[in-house]
């Protein structure tokens, strides 16, 4: 007789999991736009700083040196808590802010489990659901935030520019490089255009040959929407934008296998 009772306990755990993993997967289609009314523009530099000091040219990252800095990266973090962007912030200054914190965050995530061969073991398997970037470890104002809530529900919504997918870097070996400064709103789009020129024509990130066939990075399958945006029609349309070498226009595109290595500097 105890076997229903047993049923209906496992019937309703199932149930109550698979509600929670809807409600983690659907709350990313919900925009956000946190914000503080009396902050003012962030400045960069002392991240920037870290970026100098930790960052070299390939865009490879020492994370122990990060870690050895831990105390200046947590100063910035805090910077960025305590001064949202506000509507009185120009369009450049919002989204610089966005990135660095996106890039700032990913690599607070990362040396607080350092040493560690991937980002992908901080977290479970499930898109959108329990995946490292799903983690609620970003205190921002009075609220705790994802680092997909900042891609997907922020930095996506907010703003129409494919450009950010060449600059926001998830710590793996397949990211756009981690620039070696911060983002600031006064260069921010010739920013954003030299990451789109060094992805697209980095043969370790595209093999634009041959031109009918190329096979490109897995971040252009990821978001074939997003490139449609800001004046672009196709993924090809970007790539040529960028590509020393160009593709047809109506390339046939394979895509590369995402490398989830950490990005870091060799030993």
């Amino acid at each position: 007789m105890r076997v229903f009772p047993r049923l209906a306990l496992f019937a309703l755990l199932a149930f109550t999991s698979a509600c929670q993993s809807a409600c983690s997967y659907v709350r990313y289609f919900i925009p956000l736009d946190p914000t503080s009314k009396s902050s003012q523009p962030v400045d960069h530099a002392q991240w920037d700083g870290l970026l100098k000091k930790c960052v070299n040219a390939q865009g490879m990252v020492n994370y122990a040196g990060f870690k050895a800095d831990s105390t200046s990266l947590n100063t910035y973090l805090r910077q960025l808590k305590d001064n949202l962007p506000n509507s009185k912030w120009t369009e450049p200054e919002q989204l610089a802010y966005w990135i660095n914190a996106y890039n700032a965050f990913t690599i607070q995530r990362v040396i607080r489990a350092y040493p560690l061969k991937s980002i992908k073991d901080l977290g479970g398997a499930k898109n959108l659901v329990n995946t490292v970037w799903d983690q609620a470890f970003i205190r921002l104002g009075d609220d705790k935030f994802t680092l997909n809530d900042i891609e997907q529900r922020i930095i996506r919504k907010k703003f129409a520019d494919n450009r950010i997918h060449f600059a926001l870097v998830c710590a793996a070996v397949s990211c756009p490089k981690l620039r070696q400064e911060a983002y600031v709103a006064s260069r921010l789009s010739q920013q954003l255009d030299d990451q789109g020129r060094e992805f697209v024509n980095n043969p370790a990130k595209n093999k634009l040959t041959p031109a009918d066939k190329p096979e490109v990075s897995s971040i252009f399958n990821f978001y074939p929407g997003d490139f449609t945006k800001n004046g672009s029609t196709s993924v090809q349309d970007v790539i040529n934008r960028y590509a020393t070498t160009r593709i047809k226009s109506d390339a046939t595109l394979t895509y590369m296998t995402y490398n989830w290595a950490l990005n870091e500097q060799p030993k």
